[in-house]
């Protein structure tokens, strides 16, 4: 079995990552534009249309993560640091989901189009401002929720590489010419684990 994801998987999961980063950057940015102005009904725009392409690209990725294998972590990790990752793995996914798709019912109640790169896209509620708040709510608490999510997957690949020494991090990036380049992995004992704590 391959020691890397399937390279669409790889391809996907760094486009989505940069695509989350965009995301919450032009979200945040509108707010040192006066409101009603041009760069912050464009900063909103870019934010709705990366927001919509997480959307799309997710259901690629399911359908790519069940046509493909799972490479193995070696050494295998904990049980429950597989479990907390199956948990953190299964929140990002719904957030993935769910986020876009409030966020795009927000766009309609609001009596806004939703686009997707300039191609109009169907209304599924009527406008409703009292909807199009409520929606606006829950689309900032569960964003808030998803990027504490990125946050923690983030700190637990970087645990993994360099706490752990394992193949979890390296699972997900290109290959490197071969076997020859694949680093040799070896789970720290418990006296390196303090000590690199202490360092």
């Amino acid at each position: 079995m391959s020691k890397h994801y399937h390279w669409l998987s790889i391809s996907l999961h760094w486009t989505m990552f940069l695509l989350l980063v965009l995301t919450f950057i032009t979200i945040e940015l509108r707010f040192i534009f006066p409101e009603k102005t041009r760069s912050h009904d464009l900063m909103r725009l870019w934010h709705y249309i990366f927001g919509t392409s997480i959307f799309f690209l997710v259901w690629l990725r399911l359908l790519v993560r069940s046509c493909t294998s799972t490479p193995n972590i070696d050494p295998k990790p904990a049980y429950w640091q597989h479990i907390l990752a199956k948990i953190v793995h299964f929140g990002l996914y719904l957030f993935m989901l769910v986020a876009p798709l409030i966020g795009w019912l927000h766009i309609s109640a609001a009596n806004r189009t939703p686009t997707f790169y300039g191609v109009k896209l169907p209304v599924f509620v009527d406008p409703n401002s009292n909807l199009a708040q409520t929606l606006l709510n829950y689309h900032d608490e569960i964003a808030l929720v998803g990027y504490t999510l990125i946050a923690l997957h983030i700190v637990g690949a970087l645990f993994h590489h360099y706490i752990c020494r394992d193949s979890t991090l390296i699972r997900m990036l290109p290959k490197t010419g071969g076997s020859k380049t694949r680093p040799n992995y070896q789970r720290a004992s418990t006296p390196q684990l303090g000590q690199l704590l202490k360092n």
